[in-house]
C-alpha cells in the first residue's frame, strides 16, 4: 500500500495549511484545506484536544471521501489552570482575531512575572477514510513561556508571545523551518510521519 496522494486538512486556518503542506512536501502528498471540497466546519463539541481532533478528521474524510488529517491544539498556561486551552481560537469570543486572544491572555497574566510558564500542545488524528475504527493520532508539547510584549512578524496565534528559551526569542522569531523543528505541530507531525510509514508499508 502506498501513501495517498492527497490528504484533506480539516480546518480554514491559512497559517496551519502552509505549516502542513511544507512538512508533507518530501513525501509529495498534498495537502488541500477542506474548503476547497466546500466541506463546512463542524462543531467542536469535545472536551479535550484529542476528542475533537476526531471529530474534524471524520468529518472531513466522510464528506471529501479522501482521508483527512485534523489538527487540535492550543495553549495551556498553568497559571490559568490551563486555558485558553481547547479553547484557544476563541479565547476572547466566539469571533475574535488572534490579535483579540493575546490582548485577553495578557490581561488575564496581568504584571505577574513568576506565573508565565506555558506550553503548546497538538494533537494529531487521521482518518484513512471517514469510518476508520483506529485513526492514527500523535501528540506534541512545546514548553515555553509568555511574554508581556509582542515580538515578530512570523507565525500565527499566540506565536508573537511564546517564548522560546532555547533560541531566545519568540516563536513568532523563527525561521519556518526552525519552528518546525522543534514546535508541538512539528512534533506530532513527525509522529505521525512514523506511524504512516509503518501503517501503509
Amino acid at each position: 500500500m502506498s501513501f495517498p496522494h492527497k490528504i484533506v486538512l480539516a480546518t480554514g486556518n491559512a497559517g496551519k495549511v502552509k505549516e502542513f503542506a511544507s512538512l508533507f512536501a518530501p513525501l509529495n502528498i498534498e495537502v488541500l484545506p477542506q474548503s476547497d471540497f466546500n466541506v463546512a466546519s463542524v462543531p467542536e463539541t469535545g472536551t479535550t484536544f484529542v476528542e475533537n481532533a476526531i471529530i474534524k478528521a471524520r468529518h472531513a474524510a466522510r464528506e471529501t471521501g479522501l482521508p483527512a488529517i485534523a489538527d487540535d491544539s492550543g495553549l495551556v498556561v498553568n497559571a490559568l489552570n490551563g486555558a485558553p486551552g481547547i479553547y484557544s481560537a476563541r479565547y476572547a469570543s466566539a469571533n475574535a482575531t488572534d490579535s483579540d486572544n493575546i490582548d485577553h491572555l495578557l490581561a488575564a497574566l496581568g504584571d505577574d512575572e513568576q506565573a508565565r510558564e506555558a506550553h503548546f500542545q497538538c494533537v494529531l488524528v487521521m482518518m484513512r477514510h471517514g469510518d476508520d475504527p483506529i485513526p492514527l493520532i500523535s501528540e506534541g508539547r512545546w514548553q515555553g513561556s509568555i511574554t508581556r510584549q509582542r515580538h515578530g512578524e512570523g507565525g500565527f496565534g499566540y506565536d508573537p508571545v511564546f517564548y522560546v528559551d532555547a533560541f531566545k526569542c519568540t516563536a513568532a522569531e523563527l525561521e519556518k523551518s526552525q519552528k518546525n523543528s522543534v514546535s508541538h505541530r512539528g512534533q506530532a507531525m513527525q509522529s505521525l510521519l512514523k506511524q504512516l510509514s509503518q501503517s501503509y508499508a
